[in-house]
């Protein structure tokens, strides 16, 4: 036989039980959003870090053509476009390419400057995306030729 006492032992507990799925389904919600935003800080972090191997890969790249030609003049401003630069020479032609290249990172520049036997190659990006506003970043890299 169910007492009195007993009934509303077992209407305290379906209320309990109901208390225990909210919270912790909304435990639940606050670590997927968690997650969530972990991964977007990873994906952005993660594409600034490729522009970075690509800036860099770019300024080694036109190193090493000025290692394989060292008596021609590789200087050029961070402003000079592909299109005005002559390809006429392997110099010329290797400018152009390396300024091509350059165009694949967003808002690319690049400048190289010779003094005497040193090289100082300096390649320029817009990295707004990888870091949440508008952030030019830059890799200088000097050598011998």
């Amino acid at each position: 036989m169910i007492t009195i006492q007993d009934y509303s032992t077992k209407l305290k507990t379906k209320g309990f039980t109901l208390l225990e799925v909210m919270i912790a389904v909304f435990v639940l919600a606050l670590g997927l959003l968690g997650l969530a935003s972990l991964q977007m800080i990873s994906l952005k972090n993660n594409h600034s870090a490729q522009y970075r191997t690509s800036a860099t890969i770019i300024a080694y790249d036109i190193i090493d053509r000025m290692r394989l030609n060292r008596t021609a003049d590789y200087s050029t401003a961070l402003t000079d476009e592909p299109s005005t630069i002559s390809g006429s020479t392997l110099n010329g032609a290797d400018l152009i390419a390396w300024k091509t290249a350059l165009e694949e990172l967003p808002e690319g520049k690049g400048s190289v400057t010779v003094s005497g036997d040193i090289v100082t190659v300096v390649v320029q990006w817009d990295d707004s995306r990888g870091s949440g506003g508008s952030d030019n970043q830059s890799f200088t890299v000097s050598s011998e030729r």
